[in-house]
């Protein structure tokens, strides 16, 4: 239950970061940067939360199902 927990929490911080980002594109007061910051923030959880799975199917951490 916690792992499922963990999952939802990186995946709401991932599409937070992506609406933060997004929000900073229309702005027009030029901070590219801080988008920039953002996009990163969001590829950096996205790739810590893929390995996290992939390590927690390894470990057997995160139960597989599969399709019968």
């Amino acid at each position: 239950m916690l792992t499922k927990i963990l999952i939802v929490a990186v995946l709401v911080l991932i599409v937070a970061s992506l609406g933060s980002a997004l929000a900073l594109l229309f702005r027009k007061d030029g901070e590219k940067s801080r988008m920039a910051k953002a996009l990163t923030v969001r590829v950096a959880l996205s790739i810590g939360l893929f390995l996290t799975l992939l390590t927690g199917f390894y470990f057997g951490l995160i139960p597989m199902h599969g399709i019968r």
